[in-house]
């Protein structure tokens, strides 16, 4: 017993030389160490500093998950054309040369590769994910477009890439997918299973699909790629349309103004509202300052010519056949602005130019 206590005491003893041995030696501070990582708040939020909460990551998906986003923009699109597969889908979206407008599969698959490599099985109709990158990042990129660069000319691949800012996604579609015609004069074709050469000076229109295509919007809007036969209404230098100056006059400031009527947003209806934001004088309908008028006007008198030359039938279709280049040429620009569908609005000047000159061209024919 006496021995376990003094082991207890000297124990004790040598703790407190220790301790008194370290204390007495410990000398000045040293300088700071560097601060420590700010933390985290879940998932894609912002770091916290200096003990402060950073953004719950939960914000991000709220930019899209709220009451008025998503579903209001779906409601929009619904009254779309574009939500419609009848109306592209089901006719082309399945073929690997159409699909890349004509379905959401086709879209995607050439927005990532540059290509549609092989025919689709099951095409869909466009939607969200179309034309918006969603659930990638999570972050606000996620809205960003597929395909949102400069966009290259469908009929010459070769001319430069034309910058439209949040149109691009537009145009990249809607355009002209075939050049205007050229002189296929000394050419052999077969007509009805006959080779045939061509005359100096003409062209030959192989189907009744010929033309630039049902969405020639771009071209009409820049003022390029239709048959600009010379005359005596001088043509406006491309790209230099009013509508081309800014995104107001482009596709998104008119088809996708802040929705109304039925109009903008997400249905792509053009907004008339868009329209009296930019012009003074204030109008009830797109005809302004007659342009619309004018342009129909123009277009059912070369549908007449046309149909007098026989180049088209009663309803203004076209039928195939071997044609003076001034006629082929005139059925292009008659198909291309009709089916721009603007009724010359996309650019009055540029529409206004080819349509004299065409006509007063057919006319002189002999």
């Amino acid at each position: 017993m006496k021995t376990n206590k003094i082991f207890q005491l000297f124990t004790l003893a040598a703790c407190a030389v220790m301790f008194a041995f370290v204390t007495g030696c410990e000398g000045p501070a040293g300088p700071m160490g560097p601060a420590g990582t700010n933390g985290t708040n879940g998932t894609n939020g912002t770091n916290g500093t200096d003990g402060t909460d950073g953004v719950d990551g939960n914000v991000t998906c709220l930019e899209c998950h709220s009451a008025d986003f998503p579903d209001v923009k779906q409601m929009e699109f619904h009254q779309s054309a574009h939500s419609a597969g009848a109306i592209a889908v089901d006719y082309a979206g399945g073929r690997a040369s159409c699909a890349r407008c004509h379905s959401h599969e086709g879209y995607v698959e050439y927005a990532r590769t540059g290509t549609v490599a092989l025919d689709i099985q099951n095409p869909s109709a466009w939607e969200c994910k179309t034309c918006h990158n969603i659930h990638t990042t999570f972050e606000q990129t996620d809205l960003a477009f597929r395909l949102g660069t400069a966009v290259k000319w469908n009929f010459d691949p070769a001319m430069a890439a034309v910058d439209l800012g949040n149109s691009n996604t537009c145009v990249n579609c809607h355009q002209s997918r075939t050049a205007p015609p050229t002189d296929m004069g000394g050419d052999t074709v077969k007509i009805g299973g006959v080779p045939t050469v061509v005359p100096a000076g003409s062209y030959y229109i192989s189907s009744t699909h010929y033309g630039p295509h049902h969405g020639p919007q771009l071209n009409t809007l820049y003022g390029a790629g239709y048959a600009e036969i010379t005359g005596t209404v001088a043509y406006p230098t491309p790209g230099g349309a009013n509508h081309m100056d800014a995104d107001a006059g482009r596709c998104v400031g008119c088809h996708m103004y802040e929705y109304g009527n039925g109009q903008g947003g997400h249905t792509f209806n053009p907004a008339l509202d868009a329209c009296n934001a930019c012009h003074a004088d204030a109008s009830t309908d797109f005809n302004y300052g007659g342009v619309q008028t004018g342009t129909l006007s123009d277009l059912e008198d070369l549908r007449a010519l046309l149909f007098a030359k026989g180049v088209v039938d009663v309803d203004g279709h076209v039928i195939p056949g071997i044609y003076p280049l001034t006629l082929a040429s005139a059925y292009f620009n008659f198909i291309g602005i009709e089916e721009d569908r603007s009724e010359g609005v996309h650019n009055p000047k540029y529409v206004n130019a080819l349509l004299s000159n065409t006509i007063a061209a057919v006319e002189a024919l002999p």
